[in-house]
């Protein structure tokens, strides 16, 4: 058993005009903590748009094993089920460990693809808390992420699964109880579908010297891989997906994944490489080349206008493309 401290930070967004019922949840939720075994504190981040478009929730736990406690609680579980309605887009959770960064163990993400039933989205987000709350307990688990499907993009439901190394990952993938909770999906998906990777996103990031120290901010990332992702699907789309292959006879579901593993690929090896370069100055800024604070704000908030620029203009030309 381990004696590290535990956090736990959670990503969320919620409906218009709900910020007072939401932190009224909030509220409930600190006062269940509050008598939870292991519990220390935490923190809510508010909204900062455009830098942060999400709410932050931060807790604290004096053990990894509290913090997976509380997980898999039925308390949480139960402000999860009132607070469902008001929640919107993706809900990440990441648990972080006080020697984390020091652990010789290589992490590794499961994404899993999921083709819900028509009509079953309800069904299958019930499902799927009650799966994270059993996930979340086995060890080496340090977070999930989860995306709804994007129209005309992709039509699964996709998780993004990350452990601390390749046998903890498999213990829960093997696992007896994750055999058991998969039948209940019978009822409502069509498919799911597993791959492993090493690594996520921030890979795709190379810099040089002192910037290698620092990770650039996760809403960075997630607009520049879609700076990147957005022409090259839209493009691959119409000029070989449906022409080349669905034209042709090929079923949807094949020329799906060949697009997909086409865009990560490309993503990968040439475009956000490519793109992190490019924007270097603006992900991740030296603090030493650029000393002041007001400075490196207008810095995050330039490139952050650019990039806004650019979503336009790509979708202005595409919009005249039949």
């Amino acid at each position: 058993m381990s004696s590290s401290a535990g956090t736990l930070v959670t990503h969320t967004n919620i409906m218009l005009d709900s910020t007072d019922t939401f932190v009224h949840w909030q509220q409930q939720e600190n006062e269940a903590l509050a008598t939870f075994p292991g519990y220390l504190d935490q923190t809510v981040i508010p909204p900062a748009p455009p830098m942060q478009t999400d709410w932050v929730i931060i807790q604290r736990f004096l053990t990894v094993e509290a913090a997976r406690a509380w997980l898999q609680s039925e308390e949480r579980q139960h402000l999860l089920d009132a607070i469902q309605p008001l929640l919107v887009g993706q809900r990440d959770i990441h648990l972080f460990t006080q020697d984390s960064p020091g652990g010789s163990s290589a992490p590794v993400s499961a994404v899993i693809s999921t083709r819900v039933k028509p009509g079953q989205q309800e069904a299958f987000l019930r499902w799927y808390r009650q799966i994270s709350a059993i996930q979340a307990r086995f060890e080496g688990f340090q977070g999930y992420k989860l995306e709804a499907p994007i129209p005309g993009v992709q039509d699964s439901w996709v998780t993004i699964l990350r452990f601390d190394s390749d046998a903890h990952l498999e213990a829960w993938l093997n696992s007896e109880q994750r055999k058991q909770i998969l039948q209940e999906a019978n009822a409502f998906s069509l498919d799911t579908h597993i791959r492993k990777v090493r690594v996520g996103f921030e890979s795709w990031f190379k810099f040089t010297g002192d910037q290698q120290q620092n990770a650039p901010p996760v809403w960075k990332v997630n607009m520049i891989v879609l700076l990147a992702l957005y022409p090259i699907v839209f493009l691959f789309s119409i000029l070989v997906q449906t022409p080349l292959l669905i034209h042709r006879g090929m079923p949807f579901w094949l020329a799906l994944f060949f697009g997909n593993a086409f865009s990560t690929l490309l993503l990968g090896w040439v475009v956000v490489p490519l793109l992190s370069k490019l924007f270097s100055w603006w992900l991740n800024p030296l603090e030493r080349a650029v000393p002041a604070q007001r400075k490196r704000q207008w810095i995050t908030w330039s490139g952050t206008a650019l990039i806004l620029f650019l979503y336009a203009t790509l979708l202005l030309v595409f919009s005249h493309i039949p």
